[in-house]
């Protein structure tokens, strides 16, 4: 079984799989952590996202993610890097990288090798179009961006950062997700569509549950 949740920046995508994941009991995969290793190991190896990347420089980067007791890990050629791709600079990298088609095709096969193995939940933002058009059940999640951008001020719990901002990233997140040329972020003809603005966690948890059992 192949479940796909897709949606808008600050929707809880991440949340909610994890959530039916282990409700579930079944495999979780974050596709943007994929991204992220990768633009780390690029960017430990000075290798800017305007060159071009073969193959036998591709086969040098081994990801694997582990999702057990609660804790989502990821590991990058044996280090365990789910704080690491976390950290300022790969987070305004990242989309850069993950544009270039050979990386989305690295990760595309990556993800579609992984579900061979078992029934898996996955979030991203072209999972139901792209990557699995054929995935058991597809969800997009949306809201509001000012309820977006209020959400995360609240997980950012930092008053120097202001709430405009954040609305004014997250909308240009939006646009840049949307209308890029690769994979652009778009609602699967066939997904559940779920605004989250004013829903809570376990009200959006519930209804894919319904969705998926029923």
């Amino acid at each position: 079984m192949i479940i796909a949740i897709d949606g808008e920046a600050s929707t809880g995508k991440s949340t909610q799989a994890k959530k039916i994941a282990k409700e579930l009991n079944i495999d979780y995969k974050d596709s943007g952590a994929y991204y992220r290793a990768i633009t780390l190991f690029l960017i430990r190896n000075q290798i800017n996202s305007r060159e071009k990347l073969d193959n036998d420089l591709l086969s040098k980067i081994h990801i694997s993610q582990k999702f057990k007791n609660d804790t989502f890990s990821i590991f990058l050629n044996g280090e365990d890097v789910t704080s690491k791709i976390r950290g300022h600079k790969v987070s305004i990298s990242v989309s850069e990288y993950a544009k270039k088609p050979e990386i989305r095709k690295f990760v595309y096969n990556l993800l579609r090798k992984s579900s061979k193995l078992s029934s898996i939940i996955i979030d991203g933002r072209d999972i139901g179009t792209v990557v699995f058009p054929d995935a058991d059940y597809k969800f997009f999640l949306y809201a509001n961006p000012e309820i977006r951008a209020k959400r995360r001020h609240k997980e950012i719990n930092d008053e120097s950062v202001k709430i405009e901002s954040i609305e004014r990233e997250i909308r240009e997140r939006d646009n840049k997700d949307s209308t890029r040329d690769i994979a652009p972020l778009k609602k699967a003809e066939d997904a559940h569509v779920i605004d989250v603005g004013y829903l809570t966690i376990d009200q959006v948890f519930e209804e894919i549950l319904e969705k998926i059992i029923y």
